[in-house]
């Protein structure tokens, strides 16, 4: 991908585009492959990175939902499970089996458990991942070293997917243009084009160059997630808020504090919510918490008590008690809930996606989550067709192999989150200045993988690289201290910028690392 012949394309090309999306997360992103792939002339446009926000944020799980089992919506489960095993056949590269184990420490937490997981299998079918069953107390402590034994009598174990969002985002860029879209990151959508009250096209500006740019087409689709509310009053200044955003936080703990590779799941705290522990890249996520946020930004970060919230919450499950110093890193995501009603609760809002037509014609997607990101992309396409006058055509993404396609083998090389790119990118690596040369001795991440990040996948900050890219700021901050230097001189080289940007982006970097882990916590 190479941003530059975008923007010219862009610039110099007259012709109406048939679909002009705003966002680049795992909604917008989507709606591009799909309007990509039925042949429409379609651009998208994102203000920061591809999935910067919410959508490298996540939990990092591909999965029906069994929490919405408890609230009864058999039919979100349903088509959540459906998405679930497309995603394993489009993208093997990027999603794999994950085991999950509730622990139950009274006899009715495993009857109730256990029939709740039986009916997630129903649900699933044919589609399942493997049948759910219940597992003794010591089978439970084998398999969950470091759970809190006292009390314990068993557990229920079932299976549900685990991906790694921020790769999957590039992985449907790059399907995006392979398919003839053009995608441009570090774009900030300033306004709407309208003539006779009908949406035309947007007033972008090129962060880069400080420089505007004008796109005009059949449709556009607004695929902000939670900044949906803040486009649409550029079409409508009073329209009532359709989205209320909520914050989730995750952890990052070293392997060795729970040292399972299985994830444990406590589907109900003392408080209502969803406790995780989840094996991932070497590391534990532990998550999450649901704060309700009043105000939206770029980069969120977790509060001092969400972090201690999930440290007490995770003290009553971990035999290690987590200190402060254990927490190697840390991240926070915001999530558009979709606000049908006044709930004060924001864990009760619906997760579903809505698609909205204003009456000038802009179409709003909101709400879902990663899972079902291409239904939710699938509708808002079905709906510009309508609104736009399009041709109709069918969606084809519910069998399209997305960028790297390849059935995962066993050799255990971190580079097969490439996928089918591997070999092209062993070559580069092999091809640059001290490309072999891992970035840091604790990560599995290599000096030429910078070099593939910028040629290859439009990274255009030292951000980009080492949360996205290759998640090193997520994963241990100290390490992403220490390697943002040689980050940010290899991207300025490859991007052709000066030293003081260099000092730029390593200064905002240590900003966004002690945000993320606040003093007293991180090592």
């Amino acid at each position: 991908m190479r941003r530059d012949l975008f923007i010219d394309r862009i610039r110099s090309d007259d012709r109406l585009w048939d679909v002009i999306i705003i966002g680049g997360g795992a909604t917008g992103l989507g709606a591009a492959v799909d309007a990509a792939s039925r042949g429409y002339r379609t651009v998208l446009l994102e203000q920061s990175d591809f999935a910067s926000g919410t959508s490298s944020r996540s939990t990092k799980l591909i999965h029906g939902g069994v929490r919405y089992l408890r609230q009864g919506n058999l039919s979100l489960v349903r088509e959540a499970l459906r998405e679930r095993s497309r995603l394993f056949r489009n993208a093997p590269h990027l999603v794999h089996n994950l085991k999950f184990i509730l622990p139950a420490y009274s006899r009715w937490e495993t009857a109730f458990y256990g029939m709740g997981l039986k009916a997630y299998d129903l649900l699933a079918g044919r589609q399942t991942l493997g049948k759910s069953h219940l597992v003794s107390r010591a089978r439970t402590l084998n398999d969950l070293p470091g759970i809190e034994s006292s009390g314990l009598r068993g557990s229920v174990a079932y299976h549900d997917g685990q991906f790694d969002d921020a790769r999957l985002a590039v992985a449907l860029a790059r399907t995006a243009v392979t398919h003839g879209a053009a995608v441009l990151n570090q774009v900030r959508v300033a306004g709407l084009l309208k003539a006779n009250g009908k949406v035309t096209g947007v007033i972008a500006r090129d962060l880069e160059s400080s420089t505007e740019i004008r796109v005009s087409g059949h449709t556009v689709v607004n695929a902000t997630g939670v900044y949906v509310d803040a486009i649409r009053r550029m079409d409508s200044p009073e329209i009532p808020t359709l989205v209320r955003p909520s914050q989730g936080i995750h952890l990052v703990i070293d392997r060795s504090l729970f040292p399972s590779r299985h994830a444990l799941l406590i589907p109900k705290t003392t408080d209502g919510r969803v406790l995780f522990a989840v094996p991932w890249q070497g590391r534990v996520l532990l998550g999450t918490t649901d704060t309700p946020v009043q105000e939206t930004m770029l980069e969120p970060f977790p509060s001092l008590s969400e972090i201690e919230y999930l440290i007490n919450h995770a003290a009553r499950y971990l035999e290690h008690r987590i200190k402060p110093s254990d927490v190697q890193g840390a991240f926070a995501g915001l999530r558009p809930l979709v606000q049908e009603r006044n709930e004060q609760d924001t864990a009760a809002i619906s997760r579903d996606h809505v698609v909205r037509i204003a009456k000038s014609g802009l179409i709003t997607v909101a709400g879902g989550k990663w899972t079902t990101y291409r239904k939710m992309a699938e509708a808002a396409i079905n709906t510009a067709a309508q609104v736009g006058g399009l041709e109709v055509r069918p969606c084809i993404t519910a069998n399209l192999p997305l960028h790297g396609w390849q059935a995962p083998t066993d050799d255990g090389e971190t580079l097969q989150r490439y996928g089918s790119d591997r070999p092209f990118v062993k070559d580069m690596i092999g091809n640059v200045e001290d490309g072999q040369v891992p970035l840091h001795p604790e990560l599995p991440y290599l000096k030429g993988e910078v070099y593939w990040a910028v040629r290859c996948e439009m990274a255009r900050t030292v951000s980009d690289v080492l949360v996205r890219r290759m998640p090193v700021l997520i994963l241990h901050r100290n390490a992403a201290l220490e390697c943002a230097p040689v980050v940010a001189q290899i991207m300025a080289q490859e991007l052709e910028r000066d030293q003081a940007w260099v000092e730029a982006q390593i200064d905002a970097i240590k900003r966004q690392a002690v945000a993320c882990v606040p003093a007293p916590y991180g090592a």
